[in-house]
């Protein structure tokens, strides 16, 4: 592949991550001034930990920069990771310690609030050590600035001063939008108390721009007169993400559904102060299995590690990538399936011609952090196989134990000479002691159902232990096929066999999971299940 063949075909590609990346190449057709890199962003709020809804943007917000870069054959890009904590402290988050801590310093910026874990000298400083920690474990390319940094250096001071002489036409673009009683103290400075330290939300009359000089009423009643450089204010929310873009230069900056609103009013703003606004995507929000919006303080979501518990890393980013404008559930019983779709479309990839490989997630998921090679083996056991195999031995399988069934159907059965199979044992060894075991309930079978299985036995009973998987399939179709055990459908067959075999409404295919825990083995299950029935007519 050339790189003229790419660059041809990533620009007419229709994966959203070109869409994307394309909108850059019009924003800039002959590249930026000077050969400057193209700046991309992703902010976060330090009020609480890092959660997957910091990890999808990051992710996201990396695959147009590489699908921008695949497109202009190799253009400069940056990638700012942006820690909004010189922002007021609204509310005591409830997955910390010393909370009163924090409860005696509401309304101060987060990067001069003590740090409630003791280890950082303020609570921002430990949730931005947290914050690069994760996305380090994750091999992002980023560069991280923090506000308080920016505010506090002075960085920010001329963009400030730009505030300041927009000040009026500012408040036109954000009066009209507010409620009355909120218009009347509104101010895009928020000044910090020279007091309490306290970010304020006081009218503000700016006095001199140049000099940064404002005059507003502090809490004790007295007038200040104060400048706003040197991190001794901030800028309400539209305000200052709009002050970022124009400071930063940002040309890509995606953002939830429910930014909506702000990313208008901050695009009018941008304006205003003579830059432009950025290019971007409006994502859809998570959801629960219920139907609901995420929400943190809930906790009716998942975390990153607790998805890393129940999958694969590999199959986050997968499910991250799929449809970023529709709702996604998030939830435990999404895992299986996206990590067996990630292998397959990995599979996939290498026999797909270039314009099918643009379009081919993994594509994509192989250039956020590394070659892009799809260079090792697709496991040879689906995720939703182990599963299955796990919830038959139980809550208290163990990994040695699943390797030594894999040696049934996997040459060279060492975890070693399998990685990413050994890793989706231990998800599914998690998956099965935390979810499947206590909810599985096999039921006995039917007169009809007990002669098709003690049929299925006798076959068996045949067969020597090197049976492949699809003779153990076509053994199985011929019995459901038999009209003399009165099935339905095959669909019916196999239900009855997950139902009584395995303990559960679905399943995989019956010959590869024969295959997989051997035919002695499931001539057992088969014994358990026609005594149960025996039971049942005694």
């Amino acid at each position: 592949m050339t790189d003229n063949a790419l660059i041809e075909a990533a620009r007419v590609s229709k994966a959203w991550p070109f869409q994307e990346a394309q909108k850059l190449f019009k924003r800039y057709p002959q590249g930026k001034p000077d050969g400057a890199p193209m700046v991309f962003e992703s902010g976060y709020g330090p009020s609480g930990l890092p959660h997957i809804g910091t990890f999808q943007e990051v992710l996201r917000t990396t695959l147009v920069r590489r699908a921008y870069e695949a497109l202009t054959g190799g253009a400069p890009t940056r990638l700012i990771a942006f820690s909004d904590d010189m922002d007021g402290l609204r509310k005591v988050p409830d997955n910390v310690p010393n909370a009163d801590l924090l409860a005696a310093n509401l309304g101060k910026p987060l990067s001069r609030i003590p740090d409630p874990f003791g280890k950082y000298e303020s609570f921002a400083h430990h949730n931005n050590a947290m914050l690069r920690e994760f996305l380090d474990r994750f091999g992002f390319d980023y560069e991280f600035v923090a506000a308080s940094d920016r505010y506090n250096a002075g960085g920010f001071d001329s963009a400030l001063a730009r505030v300041l002489e927009c000040n009026q036409a500012i408040l036109d673009v954000m009066l009209p939008t507010l409620r009355e009683e909120r218009r009347r103290t509104y101010s895009p400075i928020l000044p910090i108390s020279p007091t309490t330290g306290v970010v304020l939300q006081v009218p503000v009359e700016v006095i001199d721009p140049a000099s940064g000089m404002v005059r507003f009423t502090d809490s004790d009643g007295s007038v200040i007169e104060q400048s706003v450089f040197g991190g001794q204010a901030k800028l309400q929310w539209k305000v200052d993400w709009a002050m970022r873009w124009y400071a930063l230069g940002v040309d890509y900056e995606m953002y939830g559904k429910d930014l909506t609103d702000s990313g208008t009013q901050s695009g009018k703003i941008i304006q205003i102060l003579g830059g432009r606004r950025p290019e971007g995507l409006i994502y859809e929000l998570f959801l629960d299995e219920n139907g609901e919006k995420i929400s943190k303080s809930k906790g009716n979501g998942l975390t990153i590690d607790q998805w890393l518990t129940y999958g694969t890393e590999e199959s986050l980013g997968f499910y991250l990538f799929r449809e970023p404008k529709s709702a996604k559930q998030l939830h435990i019983g999404v895992i299986p399936k996206a990590v067996d779709e990630y292998w397959q479309f990995y599979g996939n990839l290498p026999s797909q011609p270039l314009d099918k490989q643009l379009g081919n997630p993994v594509w994509h998921l192989l250039r956020s952090n590394g070659d892009g090679e799809a260079d090792g083996e697709v496991p040879p056991v689906t995720f939703a196989l182990l599963l299955n195999l796990v919830g038959v031995l139980g809550a208290q399988a163990t990994r040695d134990q699943v390797w030594s069934y894999l040696a049934n159907y996997v040459a060279d059965a060492d975890p070693q000479a399998h990685p990413a199979l050994d890793a989706m044992v231990t998800a599914a060894l998690a998956t099965n002691r935390d979810y499947i075991a206590p909810t599985l309930k096999r039921r006995s079978p039917d007169a009809d159902e007990a002669r098709a299985l003690a049929v299925l036995d006798e076959e068996l009973a045949g067969l020597g232990e090197d049976a492949t998987a699809e003779d153990l399939q076509n053994i199985v179709y011929e019995i459901g096929k038999d009209p003399h055990f009165k099935f339905e459908s095959l669909r019916d067959w196999f239900k009855a066999l997950y139902e009584t075999l395995l303990g559960s409404p679905q399943g995989p295919r019956m010959g590869s999971f024969i295959a997989l825990y051997g035919i002695a083995e499931t001539r057992k299950l088969i014994a358990e299940a026609l005594h149960e029935t025996d039971v049942t007519n005694a």
